[in-house]
Parts: structure tokens; C-alpha cells; sequence
């Protein structure tokens, strides 16, 4: 009987994939450009349609959702892959912010949090945001900066608000009001019962305005004087980071009680990186390094090389057990050993992507859940010895909300509507483009959402990124708070190659479960056979069981996110193997991808069929 309906199952999958999707397909030849909102597409389809390429179009959206504090803000940071047609390879940018110099575990233990705040000044880390899309237009895009600010110049003169961010808002606004930059922008309708704005109100944000032209008005000084396109950009850059723009930053900053000083923004730089990558099946995938969680798709990957996902059936209940078990045996991992690789101690990443450690770590997946995965040893697949093995002995497997109570003030560190797996899973956006003449970009930025602290009267949100480093070497020895360092980050775009061509771009919004989407979407591609839409519409499985990178840092071990459809029989089967279930109609964040058909040398775009993500194809 259990064979049968299994059987029924797979061919009902197999049928409801064969339907149509709630959304089409994105058809493009020319370009294709996807965001988290609809004039954020529109803003990419407007540099697209003067002549700009992939990455001055991804500029413009990155800029335009900053704009539209569409989960994040101008102080945010910004990370992104680029393939570069001409030296057919894929770069890395790693623009994310960095701790100020007064940041130190003594620092913020001195004042009684044991991990940094989730809201308020000292959340901040320096903007990565301004620095990320200045350095990509300069470096690989051919417009101006006045080009690609001009969808966002005209927006923060006054733009129709979509519910989202204006609902964002109104959640939020007794946070909003501790800080009178952020009160004076985001509550409009103050001596109303809503506060906030209404969804279609025209959103004015003067100050950003200013700050956006100060910036066009440097470059255009620059190149009046004859410089080049790319000095004119470094131009305007270094205002931002080194001219009144920082002075007010920094003022502000400090005067609401925060820690960024000229120093800190002055000796700020976004890196040009060469990326990690693994092949899985003859497809090269392409991932940022250890400041983020990238590297976690890859460990995953070279797990599931080794088992026979396809004749398990999608989503059966084998399937959905040795994906959460892969999936915690790489975030365990990740946890413990990822971080900065620009401070010591460097990470072991020969190791964690060794096929053979891979191999290892599979031993350990049994017929029933387990709760107690640490991290693991992948010095023995490198050179070097382990520093850090007395940790991992006593690692906790359940750093539940009870024993972190006891270790510090909850209301230091924590707004009272705090919420586990919606802290888990918040968060970002995703800018996905590309373009006839080969370039393709993939950007998760994020930082700087609602309620964001505002810096003066330059109309940027800062970054709450410091609460993703630890304070204790016990926590994670690789990403211990330091001064001038990048806290280990969820952020995480995606590239992929096959036959060395061009065969995915994606990345989707949702913290900590966004390696977990990816991952699946991946699969329903390459071993389901899915179309690009399909694999981001289809139903996605969550684990809680690794630690959370944002609030307290808690786990929910056992605990498993499941689509609302999930037969009962699965749901039966997966409790027997020692999971407490949950259920949702919408199981990840929106996915936006790309894929590239090189035998019609089309591009075919997928976009979630929830929240307001939108794209444009030519």
C-alpha cells in the first residue's frame, strides 16, 4: 500500500509540474533583468534600453531598491557575481561592510549583550552598499553614474510606496521613533493612527536626494575636467566615503550613539575576489567565499553527488530526510568554521569543499534524525592542524532560547516582537541580469532595511549587520568580533557553467534558509528536469537546525519546515524518523533565476510566484 501511494505521489508531482505555472516563463533575446520589486525591474529595463550592459542595469536595480528600502537600505551592503564574457570567468565583489574601530567583544560585553544588537546604532557596520555599485560601474560597466542613479534620483524626489515597505514600516515604528533621522523620514502621517505611510502614498525622501546628486554633481565635476568615466566614478566614491557625505555619517552616527569614525570610512574598500566553486555532475558552480554562507551550497552539492536523488523521488520522504541531513551537515560547518579570510585564523576551505571530506561527512546521515551533528574535522583533508578541536567538543548541538536567557538581558539585545523563524528567514533581495553580449550579474543585497537608523541629513540607513559576528571563540572562532572585520554574512548569489557556457544565474531573499532554497531549486533543475519557473515555484523543505545568524542565534533542532501540500503519509513517515513538522503555504523566500538556453542563445527568467519580486526580458 505504501509502494502504491508513493507511486501516486510521484506521477500526481510529475502531473501538477506539467501545468502551467501561477507565473510564465520570462522570454528575453536581448536582456533580462529580475528584482525583488516591479520599478525596481523597470529601472533595470530603463538602463537596458540606453545601451547599458548587465552590470550597468544591476547597478541601477541595486540602487533602486536601496531607494525603495525594499529589505534593505543605501547603508546596507552588497554582494554580487559577475561573468565576464571576454575573460569568460566569474568574479566575485564582496562589498559588505566592515566592524568600526571601536567595536570589540569587550566593547559590547562591557555594556551586557553577549551577541551585538539587531537594531540601533550599534548594529552598524560601515556601508557597503554606495562602495559595491560604484566599484562594479567603474570596473565593468560603461555608463555613467548619473545614468544609472537616475531611475533612483527621481525616485527619492517622490514615489508611489508599495505595501510591503509601507506595512514594514508600520510594524516598526516604535523602533522608528528612538531615532529622530529615521522618525522624521518614515513616519509621515505622524499625528494620524497610522503613522507610517499608506500603500500608493508618494514616499518624498529629500535628504537621500541630496546625497544621490552630490554624488552626480562630483562625477560630473571630475569629468568636466577631463578625467576618464572610471576616475569620474572613483571621484564621486571618494566623497562619499572621505568628503562631507562621511562627515555627516559620521556625526550622526555617533551622536545617536554609534561607533563609525572617518577612519573607519576612509580605510573601507570593497574586494575584487576570485570565487569558490565545486562541479557537480560536469556543472561548475560559482560561489562567493567564507564572509558569507556560500559555501555551504558547494558542501551540499558534493554530498548529494554521492546519492541518488533523482530515484528517490522529489520530495519523497527519503529525499526530504537526506536533503535536511546534507543540509545541517554543511551548515554545522558553516557555524563553526566560516568567517573573514581577510583575518586570522584562516578558514580550512581546501578541506570543507574536499570531495573526500564530502564522503566523510555522508557517514553520518543514519535512518532517523540526527540532533547531535557537529561541526566536523576538514584538516585532514589539508594541510595544517585544527586549532580549534577543543570547541567543537563542546559545541552545542540545541543553543535553545532557555540557556541563552540565562547568559544575558534580553531586552539589551532584542525587540520584544522578536521572532525565531522570522528573523531566520528575513531579509535581502536579489538582482538578477544579463545581456546579449555575454555579461551576467547576480547580487544578493541586503543590510539597512526598515527600521533602519538613519545617518543625519544624508538619508542613508545603516547596516544591522554586527549582530551576525559572536563575541565568544566558543560560538564560531572564525567569526569573533574585530575591528575593521566583515561579520560572516548570509548573503549568497549563485553562477553556474556547464560545458563552460553560461547555465543558471539565481539567488533568493530569506537569511539563514537561503542556501537551503537555493540548493533545492538547483536539484529541481538539474535532476527533476524543471523548467526555470517551475523550480521556483516548486515547494521547498526548511531546516531550523543549524544557528540562526540573526537575534539570539538559536536553534530548533529536529525541526522541519514542509509545503502545505505534503501528503500525509510523508508527513507520518518523516514524524517516525524523529522530526517536529511544520507547515506553510509559501516554504522559501522568492527565487529569481535565469537560464540560459544556448542552443536558441535565449535567456529564459523564473520569479517566485509571491511577494512583489518582478522581471523584464527583451
Amino acid at each position: 500500500m505504501k509502494n502504491y501511494l508513493l507511486i501516486l505521489f510521484l506521477l500526481l508531482t510529475n502531473f501538477i509540474q506539467a501545468q502551467n505555472t501561477n507565473k510564465p516563463i520570462l522570454h528575453g533575446k536581448h536582456w533580462i533583468a529580475i528584482t525583488g520589486k516591479p520599478l525596481g525591474a523597470t529601472a533595470g529595463s530603463i538602463i537596458f534600453s540606453k545601451g547599458g550592459n548587465a552590470v550597468d542595469a544591476a547597478c541601477a536595480m541595486v540602487a533602486a531598491t536601496a531607494t525603495m528600502w525594499d529589505v534593505l537600505g543605501w547603508g546596507g551592503e552588497t554582494q554580487a557575481l559577475i561573468y565576464h564574457p571576454k575573460l569568460k570567468k566569474v568574479i566575485g565583489i564582496n562589498a559588505l561592510g566592515v566592524a568600526p574601530s571601536g567595536a570589540t567583544p569587550e566593547f559590547y560585553k562591557e555594556r551586557g549583550y553577549s551577541i551585538p544588537p539587531k537594531y540601533g546604532p550599534l548594529a552598524a557596520v560601515t556601508p557597503g552598499t554606495p562602495a559595491g555599485i560604484m566599484v562594479m560601474l567603474a570596473e565593468y560597466g560603461t555608463m555613467s553614474l548619473a545614468d544609472i542613479l537616475q531611475p533612483s534620483i527621481e525616485m527619492a524626489k517622490g514615489y508611489p510606496i508599495e505595501a510591503q515597505a509601507a506595512n514594514s514600516i508600520e510594524r516598526n515604528v516604535e523602533e522608528i521613533k528612538k531615532w529622530p533621522y529615521s522618525k522624521k523620514i518614515f513616519l509621515t502621517n505622524e499625528d494620524k493612527e497610522r503613522k507610517s505611510p499608506k500603500e500608493g502614498e508618494v514616499f518624498i525622501q529629500k535628504d537621500l536626494h541630496d546625497t544621490l546628486l552630490k554624488l552626480v554633481e562630483t562625477e560630473r565635476q571630475a569629468l568636466d575636467k577631463g578625467k576618464s568615466r572610471k576616475d569620474a566614478i572613483y571621484d564621486a566614491y571618494k566623497r562619499f566615503y572621505q568628503g562631507d557625505i562621511a562627515e555627516e555619517i559620521v556625526r550622526s552616527t555617533q551622536e545617536q550613539g554609534g561607533l563609525i569614525t572617518k577612519e573607519d570610512l576612509k580605510n573601507y574598500e570593497v574586494y575584487i575576489e576570485e570565487p569558490l566553486k565545486t562541479s557537480y555532475k560536469n556543472i561548475d558552480v560559482y560561489k562567493l567565499t567564507t564572509w558569507v554562507q556560500s559555501p555551504v551550497l558547494l558542501q551540499s552539492l558534493n554530498m548529494a553527488e554521492n546519492l541518488n536523488l533523482k530515484s528517490m523521488g522529489f520530495n519523497s520522504t527519503n529525499y526530504i530526510h537526506n536533503l535536511y541531513q546534507i543540509m545541517n551537515l554543511s551548515f554545522s560547518d558553516r557555524d563553526f568554521y566560516y568567517g573573514d579570510p581577510y583575518f586570522d585564523p584562516k578558514e580550512p576551505i581546501q578541506g570543507l569543499l574536499s570531495k573526500d571530506y564530502a564522503k566523510e561527512r555522508l557517514k553520518l546521515i543514519s535512518d532517523k534524525n540526527n540532533k547531535e551533528i557537529k561541526p566536523g574535522n576538514p584538516y585532514k583533508f589539508q594541510e595544517g592542524d585544527n586549532p580549534f578541536l577543543k570547541y567543537i567538543e563542546s559545541w552545542e548541538t540545541d543553543n535553545n532560547l532557555d540557556k541563552i536567557k540565562s547568559s544575558f538581558d534580553l531586552n539589551h539585545n532584542m525587540s520584544k516582537n522578536y521572532d525565531f523563524e522570522d528573523s531566520f528567514s528575513a531579509g535581502t533581495t536579489t538582482v538578477q541580469a544579463a545581456d546579449t553580449s555575454g555579461w551576467i550579474v547576480s547580487i544578493t543585497p541586503s543590510g539597512g532595511w526598515i527600521p533602519a537608523v538613519v545617518a543625519g541629513k544624508t538619508g542613508i540607513g545603516l547596516s544591522q549587520r554586527m549582530q551576525s559576528f559572536v563575541l565568544d571563540p566558543k560560538d564560531g572562532p572564525y567569526n569573533v568580533l574585530e575591528p575593521g572585520k566583515r561579520p560572516r554574512a548570509t548573503l549568497t548569489p549563485t553562477i553556474a557553467l556547464k560545458d563552460d557556457k553560461p547555465f543558471l544565474s539565481f539567488a533568493v531573499q530569506g537569511g539563514d534558509s537561503q542556501d537551503q532554497n537555493l540548493l533545492q531549486f538547483f536539484l529541481n533543475m538539474v535532476e527533476f528536469d524543471m523548467n526555470v519557473q517551475e523550480a521556483c515555484e516548486a515547494p521547498n523543505i526548511n531546516s531550523f537546525q543549524m544557528r540562526s545568524s540573526f537575534g539570539y542565534h538559536e536553534n530548533k533542532p529536529g525541526d522541519l519546515l514542509l509545503h502545505n501540500s505534503t501528503p500525509n503519509f510523508i508527513r507520518k513517515e518523516l514524524r517516525k524518523k524523529g522530526y517536529n513538522l511544520q507547515f506553510r503555504s509559501k516554504t522559501s523566500g522568492p527565487i529569481n533565476a535565469i537560464f540560459f538556453d544556448n542552443i536558441n542563445k535565449t535567456f529564459q527568467g523564473g520569479s517566485s510566484d509571491f511577494g512583489e519580486d518582478y522581471g523584464i526580458a527583451w
